[in-house]
């Protein structure tokens, strides 16, 4: 069943836990993440990123995302992740997605605030909810000489304030130390800086950057105050290496399909654990 962000993060909320958002651009990772949500019966997120774009586009995958939404037996959230368009988010809006991203973190802070201030008055025409993010998510290959100069990209608990006053955005991505991508080397994640954006803001708070954390940082982040996490770069590996087991064990002429369910397969068992350690599990 489609469901709202809010109601997702008020589940989450309301049980300790942070809700899973899992980029999805294949028919295989939209069925691996909803199966998935479906056996462990807890609400998720599937997600498409603008920058996918090139790789399968919102025209095609949208439809399939909402449809696939519609027919879950759990709760299932269409979400639009880091658009940086206002027309490209307007387009998820009207394809059925029921939650966008505007990300505007590479901009002033004044431009940020007006044009997350659009998208809002625009999301909320489509009955839809808004993330937004504040400070900057970085790359691991895209950081800063020292941890000091890496701190000047994380998010401040009291511009999140004005920040969340000024737009009524329904959720804050904050960055506290993670990246987008695989990590080089073990993050140094601020905890303490969630509390007190949490505190704040008394909005749910976004962690972006979350492949390669460690299952404690996880937790620890969620009894900070994180109530979704995004999560793509160590699912779609974990796909691959499915794939790779699948060949080197059916040597000879293999059909797609057969490499395709493995890969779907590989995601489904990746996923599930995650899950599990989103809900707070010891696994």
């Amino acid at each position: 069943m489609i469901a709202g962000l809010t109601e997702i993060l008020e589940d989450a909320k309301r049980n300790r836990r942070a809700a899973g958002a899992f980029n999805t651009v294949s028919l295989e990772s939209i069925d691996a993440v909803i199966s998935a949500a479906e056996q462990k019966n807890v609400p998720v997120i599937i997600q498409h990123a603008q920058l996918h774009e090139p790789v399968i586009p919102l025209d095609v995958i949208g439809p399939c995302m909402t449809a696939a939404a519609a027919l879950a037996a759990v709760p299932v959230c269409v979400h639009l992740d880091h658009g940086s368009d206002l027309d490209y988010l307007k387009h998820a809006l009207e394809l059925g997605f029921t939650s966008v991203m505007y990300d505007g973190s590479d901009l002033g802070y004044e431009t940020n605030v007006a044009n997350t201030q659009a998208c809002v008055e625009m999301a909320r025409c489509y009955g839809a909810d808004v993330e937004a993010e504040l400070g900057r998510v970085l790359r691991p290959d895209a950081g800063s000489d020292s941890e000091n100069d890496e701190k000047s990209f994380y998010t401040r608990p009291d511009e999140a304030r004005d920040f969340v006053q000024r737009t009524g955005i329904d959720a804050l991505a904050a960055a506290f130390g993670t990246a987008h991508g695989i990590y080089k080397t073990q993050p140094h994640l601020d905890f303490e800086r969630i509390t007190q954006i949490c505190e704040a803001t008394g909005v749910p708070l976004v962690m972006h950057g979350g492949s390669g954390v460690s299952d404690d940082g996880f937790r620890a982040a969620i009894a900070a105050g994180v109530r979704k996490i995004n999560y793509f770069t160590y699912m779609s590996l974990a796909g691959t290496d499915a794939a790779r087991e699948y060949l080197d064990a059916n040597p000879g002429q293999i059909g797609y399909e057969n490499v395709s369910a493995a890969v779907r397969d590989g995601m489904f068992r990746h996923v599930l654990h995650a899950l599990d350690v989103f809900s707070g599990k010891t696994v």
